[in-house]
């Protein structure tokens, strides 16, 4: 899969993919990400690539222009089409879902915005806005970032264990259960403080039981953080017997 991600930072985007699985994944091939610099695509000898809005206000706009050439750019280099996305608050919201759709797609043009947005006319080359949540940045790179580092997971090859990747939170609507490592047993550095113990039914041995104990956190803790997952969370009929026992015996405190 490829990833193309235009930027007016590339430093700040490039360093980050240089770590983890997304790194790793890059040096065997199993993807390919490249970072265009915004800047290398304007005519001026000071490369400016934004200016005052239309109509007055704050801030400054991001040209057409440049973003144009760039898209001419990645479109003309003789790989295969590509799906251009530009991170945007008007987007769609990103979720596993999206990840999941945008996982199948060949190639991906990341378009990063930044100060006040880009000029409208640039989303006639747009096929989708994603935003990451509703909240503000200085730009489109940390969203950029999310969005690659999400939907690379779903790639084949990209993580070691893909069983990992089908239990990850989510991925079926449901939170994910508790995890522990050694040690078995932690006392915390403060007085009077219990030990804090690894659940006996992990050390059991007993698959079955440990399957059953993971399925009940993910869906408990799902219910008590997260309700709103479970209206369209994908549930086998044990899930489905769990989470009926637990707000029947939610519904029934203080009958």
């Amino acid at each position: 899969m490829r990833f193309d991600i235009v930027t007016i930072f590339p430093a700040m985007v490039e360093q980050a993919l240089r770590a983890g699985i997304v790194g790793r994944a890059i040096d065997r091939g199993t993807l390919s990400v490249q970072v265009h610099d915004l800047r290398g695509f304007t005519t001026d000898r000071h490369r400016v690539v934004d200016d005052v809005p239309y109509g007055g206000g704050p801030g400054m706009v991001l040209k057409p222009e440049p973003i144009f050439r760039a898209l001419d750019a990645i479109a003309g280099d003789g790989q295969v089409a590509a799906t251009v996305l530009l991170t945007s608050p008007q987007g769609t919201r990103f979720t596993q879902e999206v990840a999941q759709r945008l996982s199948h797609a060949e190639r991906l043009v990341l378009l990063c915005g930044r100060y006040e947005g880009v000029d409208e006319r640039v989303r006639v080359r747009v096929d989708e806005e994603i935003s990451i949540g509703d909240y503000v940045l200085s730009g489109g790179e940390l969203p950029a970032l999310v969005i690659v580092d999400s939907v690379a997971r779903l790639v084949p090859g990209v993580v070691g264990d893909e069983h990992s990747v089908a239990g990850d939170s989510f991925s079926r609507g449901l939170l994910d259960f508790p995890q522990y490592t050694r040690p078995q047993e932690l006392t915390i550095s403060k007085a009077g403080a219990a030990a804090l113990k690894v659940p006996d039914v992990l050390l059991s041995g007993n698959h079955a039981e440990i399957r059953r104990w993971r399925k009940r956190e993910a869906v408990t803790r799902t219910l008590a953080r997260r309700p709103d997952l479970l209206t369209a969370a994908e549930l086998d009929e044990e899930e489905r017997e769990i989470l009926r026992e637990l707000v029947a015996g939610r519904d029934g405190v203080g009958e």
